[in-house]
C-alpha cells in the first residue's frame, strides 16, 4: 500500500506564461500532473540553492550574536600548531 504524504493546503501561484507551457509539456511527456512536476522542480531548488541561503542566513546570524573568528588569528594558531608550538 503507498504510503500518503501530507500535503498543505492549496497555494496560489503567477508564472510566465512560457514557464508554465514548459512545465505543461513535462507533465504531459511523463504522464504527470503540473503539481507533480512543480514539487520535484522546488525540492531540487531546496536541495540546491536553498541549503545555501539558509546556511548563509545562520551564519549571519552567528556573526550578529559574535560567533566568529577573526582569519588571521586562527591562520596563527594553525602556524603554532605545525611548529609544534602550541598553547
Amino acid at each position: 500500500m503507498k504510503k500518503q504524504r501530507e500535503l498543505s493546503d492549496p497555494i496560489t501561484l503567477r508564472l510566465p506564461v512560457d514557464l508554465l507551457e514548459q512545465i505543461e509539456e513535462i507533465a504531459k511527456a511523463c504522464g504527470r500532473t503540473r503539481s507533480w512536476v512543480m514539487v520535484r522542480a522546488m525540492r531540487a531548488y531546496v536541495a540546491a540553492e536553498g541549503e545555501d541561503i539558509l546556511a548563509i542566513a545562520k551564519a549571519e546570524r552567528e556573526i550578529e550574536n559574535g560567533e566568529w573568528y577573526d582569519l588571521d588569528t586562527v591562520l596563527d594558531e594553525m602556524d603554532a600548531i605545525i611548529r609544534g608550538n602550541a598553547a
